[in-house]
């Protein structure tokens, strides 16, 4: 977490940040009017706020690419009859959501998380996408005693910047889940059992990169790591020369969808074709996997935290996750990615804690977030005292598809059997 808020992109580093809010709370906190009471102040409100820093451009929009679709629907579902009862007021109140673009940029999404709560004066934060978008997020609202509902940043990402107080986290652990799928799915295939690293210096490739280099050589696996790299690193030579050189058969990595399309195209130029290619992050989606070209993603893999054939359905709408990426397809002619379900569980969670509360006193609305055990459409979800629920992940593989140009089967299921497996991991090389 301490380099995402580090990241100096547009020369306004932690420090600075952390000095420059603290001012602007005072500032803001001085502007009110004196004279007007708590209580007139409530009156006025007209309906309940949601902040959104959401990843609509850059290098992570595949990530946000699905809102405001998601968000909009739910939202429409949450205010169907008039919205929520809030008690202290005696009426109910219309859910509205406040999005900003973070352009995939970690300092402005801590910056735009502190302007929603000092400017727009939010109710309730949902983060999502990533351990660069995530980790600024929550930690502005725990700066600011903000209720926060986060997901989709791995446990080990995420849980540095705790202890939590004001955030309550929903996603899979590298250790306890990522990394037995990836055992699951190359035992699959017979190799030599050495595995070449690649990896993005920031919170997801580091934490992933670490975890892998203690739990692999146990297993009788050798590691071969090249050192972590920069977002919009351009020449993979030395690292694709380490690979070949030490007779790599498994590459594993964890970059962004950028990075991957430039190595994973220098790799086939210079002849490295390894028997399976397991990539987190970078080819979770359709347009990332079809953007490296003509057919070298396909036999691909990669984790699949949410699918179609996931056996859960929206406590919200009744909707089970085929129907919900069908209806993405219908209205959006777009295949479905694995973010729709966990934006689509954020307004589940935040529906049932509202519903539960019937208050916007914010330590009341925190107890009701922190009781959540709730069935949603990406499993349950109940948080432990970390504050943090976990959720099932599967392994999946990218063949060329039916529909659409390349479509991901599960061909890992061993720690989640209600999830069906739709294939077998197949080589990359035949």
């Amino acid at each position: 977490m301490k380099k995402a808020l580090n990241n100096d992109r547009h020369g306004i580093t932690r420090r600075r940040f952390i000095k420059t809010t603290a001012m602007g709370s005072i500032a803001l906190a001085g502007s009110g009017l004196p004279g007007l009471a708590p209580k007139a102040m409530a009156a006025k409100k007209d309906h309940i706020l949601v902040g959104r820093c959401n990843p609509s451009t850059g290098a992570l929009a595949a990530f946000g690419e699905p809102s405001p679709w998601i968000d909009d629907r739910a939202v429409a579902r949450i205010n169907k009859d008039g919205g929520l009862f809030i008690e202290e007021l005696g009426k109910k109140l219309p859910v509205k959501v406040k999005m900003l673009d973070t352009e995939s940029d970690s300092t402005k999404a801590a910056e735009l998380a502190a302007r929603l709560i000092l400017n727009d004066k939010i109710d309730i934060m949902i983060a999502l996408h990533t351990p660069g978008m995530v980790n600024p997020v929550t930690a502005t609202c725990e700066r600011f005693q903000v209720p926060c509902i986060s997901l989709d940043a791995p446990l080990e990402a995420w849980l540095p910047g705790g202890p939590y107080t004001w955030t309550h986290h929903a996603f899979w652990s590298v250790e306890k889940d990522f990394f037995p799928v990836c055992k699951g799915m190359w035992s699959q295939v017979e190799t030599n059992k050495i595995v070449g690293l690649l990896a993005n210096n920031d919170p997801d490739g580091i934490a992933f990169g670490d975890a892998f280099k203690q739990l692999l050589p146990p297993l009788g696996y050798k590691i071969i790591d090249p050192g972590s790299f920069p977002y919009g690193t351009q020449d993979f030579t030395s690292l694709i020369n380490t690979w070949k050189k030490e007779n790599v058969e498994i590459l594993f990595g964890n970059v962004i969808t950028p990075d991957f399309i430039n190595c994973w195209r220098q790799c086939h130029q210079m002849g490295f074709k390894p028997k399976i290619a397991t990539v987190a992050r970078a080819i979770l989606f359709p347009a990332s996997v079809e953007a490296l070209g003509g057919d070298i993603a396909s036999g691909l893999s990669t984790e699949v935290w949410w699918s179609p054939h996931h056996p859960f359905s929206s406590s919200l709408t009744g909707e089970s996750a085929m129907a919900l990426c069908n209806a993405y397809t219908e209205k959006t002619g777009k295949q479905w990615s694995q973010p729709i379900g966990f934006k689509h569980a954020a307004y589940e969670i935040l529906y049932d804690a509202l519903t539960r509360a019937k208050t916007l006193k914010k330590n009341e609305l925190l107890k009701a977030i922190a009781d959540t055990d709730l069935d949603t459409i990406v499993g349950p979800i109940k948080y432990n005292d970390q504050h943090y629920s976990r959720t099932p992940l599967v392994g999946g593989q990218w063949v060329k598809g039916e529909q659409f140009p390349f479509e991901l089967q599960i061909v890992q299921n061993q720690k989640h059997p209600e999830i069906p497996a739709t294939g077998t991991l197949t080589p990359l090389n035949g």
